[in-house]
């Protein structure tokens, strides 16, 4: 259905016979457009999140050009509107600090612009969630093209995925089971192309909850950043986004409660990064739709585990990607998925995924084969976390999902990074770690610190995994038994603050329970003696972030972005 000119938002920019639109066309003659480039036609922004130092966004530039030839194609006229780019592993101390600061941009990059539609550019980890909470927010036709993953990497012969082969090889070298030589081969072979991380991280999960919400094209979340498919989709998106705009269809449209308990659904069968809980809950509060930890409990206890895909299985994306993608695995959900929810293409989820066909069965398993029974989220409550704290069971060894044991407490990053290696550190096996202050605002940010490295004593003897607790997160690339986002944070004044060393501490994961075993009043006595550690927010972004950001269990989002107050539109003088 084509845009009717009359109803475009951008002729308030270029239709008027006034003075102000005569300064607006005649700049964009200035640039080299003619008259029938962009007068009547849908104006189509590309809000593009390519950097020189985002590694998973290195082929966005290329990418933003062929998504300008399908609007092109569609009879659209596309401009490119940089983003903030939020490298992993580059940006300190957290791509998570600056999520909201890249959402508010997508939002005000749409407001200010004389823009109808837009195609979101990105995949590395924070980037999604940004983009969608920005969009959602603006409520223009919207469509988000995945960066996509990049290939296999390889080591001596051994496929490595991402992040989770990183956490497992560094245990080994702490230990002393890899030479220099070794660790740098592997440190040139894990990361072979441009692209997100191959595993199931919080990239990948994101991209792939993107497409079960809806705001993709078919498949698009698990195409391989380098393959040749992954530029024709491209394409696609340009061509569809003009389509949208034609329609009138906005993310408030396709985002539903429906939508999003299909990406409940998927986010178990993935296994999915537990970081994809806080961004989850943060994209639907911008929509309005009261999203909780209990939600995504309910469904973990429903769904097994289907994708055998790292780190909870011995797989990788492009494996996932051949065997079928995102539409196969979600073809042996159907029963448990609402195939009426809208997607962007203009399909019903039904009809997106009708001719989907699995291709390998170890990759993507059948209900009645499943990877695992264990719960790919598990949320636990007690007096330890009252808002609630999350773990992935099925990452975990099983031995320590209903543990007891003595905390080790480190009171900061600094405090764990200057212990953990020592030789004369006094801990077991048994012990429970535990890192304070890494939370929303302690961190600041909530940082990838959850995942607490081992001991380098307890290395040696060969124990890889450990009962681990913080207000943090981890990456979703990790593995192992880290209990993450304790809610509230031991920052504000959560029970977290209260542990001290030698306190025991509880863990039932089929229970849902986590417990600080000492008494209540004991813990109040603790807490009202209790100070946070020096922090300071003097000025600009981080202090605004500091005097308004939520907590874990409510997404992270700031108090003032959330809901469905209308974003006002700017004045045209």
């Amino acid at each position: 259905m084509p845009a009717d000119p009359k109803k475009l938002r951008s002729g308030r920019w270029f239709e008027a016979q006034d003075l102000r639109a005569f300064g607006h066309r005649s700049r964009a003659l200035q640039m080299g457009y003619g008259y029938e480039d962009f007068i009547g036609k849908p104006v189509v922004a590309i809000v593009n999140t390519w950097s020189d130092i985002s590694q998973c966004h290195a082929h966005l530039r290329t990418r933003a050009e062929e998504v300008k030839r399908g609007v092109w194609q569609a009879g659209g006229f596309p401009i490119e509107l940089p983003a903030l780019s939020l490298a992993e592993v580059f940006v300190k101390p957290s791509t998570m600090l600056y999520r909201n600061l890249l959402a508010m941009e997508t939002e005000e990059l749409l407001r200010s612009h004389p823009v109808d539609g837009v195609v979101l550019l990105g995949g590395c980890d924070k980037t999604t969630p940004a983009l969608l909470m920005g969009a959602i927010s603006m409520n223009l036709p919207a469509i988000f093209m995945p960066a996509g993953p990049m290939l296999r990497g390889n080591y001596a012969g051994r496929v490595l995925g991402s992040g989770s082969d990183v956490w497992k090889y560094w245990a080994d070298r702490q230990a002393g089971e890899l030479t220099d030589e070794e660790w740098r081969l592997m440190e040139s072979g894990i990361a072979r192309s441009f692209g997100t991380c191959m595993t199931m991280g919080t990239a990948a999960t994101m991209m792939s909850l993107a497409e079960a919400l809806g705001f993709t094209l078919p498949g698009a979340s698990s195409i391989p950043a380098a393959d040749s498919g992954h530029a024709r989709m491209a394409t696609a998106c340009g061509r569809r986004i003009v389509e949208m705009i034609g329609e009138d269809l906005k993310p408030r449209d396709v985002l539903t409660r429906a939508s999003l308990e299909n990406a409940l659904v998927v986010h178990m069968a993935l296994a999915g990064s537990t970081n994809a809980i806080i961004h989850l809950i943060a994209i639907a509060g911008r929509a309005g739709i009261p999203l909780s930890l209990a939600d995504f409990d309910r469904v973990a206890r429903e769904v097994p585990v289907l994708a055998d895909i790292r780190p909870s299985g011995a797989f990788l994306m492009e494996d996932f990607f051949y065997a079928g993608g995102l539409p196969a695995l979600m073809s042996r959900l159907a029963d448990r998925l609402d195939l009426s929810a809208a997607t962007v293409s203009g399909m019903n989820l039904g009809a997106a995924i009708a001719d989907a066909r699995v291709y390998n069965r170890d990759v993507i398993r059948g209900l009645d084969n499943p990877v695992s029974s264990a719960a790919g989220t598990a949320v636990l409550t007690g007096n330890l976390a009252p808002d609630g704290c999350v773990m992935k069971p099925a990452a975990a060894e099983p031995r320590l999902l209903k543990h007891a044991g003595p905390a080790l407490v480190f009171r900061d990053y600094n405090e764990m990074a200057a212990a953990v290696d020592r030789d004369d550190l006094e801990v077991t096996p048994d012990h429970v770690l535990v890192l304070q202050n890494a939370g929303p605002v302690g961190g600041p940010g909530m940082p990838e610190w959850g995942m607490l490295p081992i001991p380098r004593k307890l290395l040696k003897e060969g124990v890889r995994d450990m009962l681990r607790v913080s207000d943090a997160r981890m990456s979703g690339t990790s593995y192992g038994a880290c209990i993450l986002h304790v809610a509230p944070e031991s920052y504000v004044g959560g029970p977290l603050a209260a542990v001290r060393n030698g306190d025991v501490i509880s863990v039932d994961v089929e229970a849902r329970t986590i417990a600080l075993e000492v008494a209540d009043d004991e813990i109040a006595r603790r807490l009202a003696g209790w100070k946070p550690p020096e922090r300071t927010f003097p000025r600009g972004y981080n202090r605004m972030y500091a005097e308004h950001i939520r907590q874990a269990d409510k997404g992270c989002d700031f108090d003032f972005l959330e809901g469905t107050a209308p974003t006002p539109e700017p004045e045209i003088h």
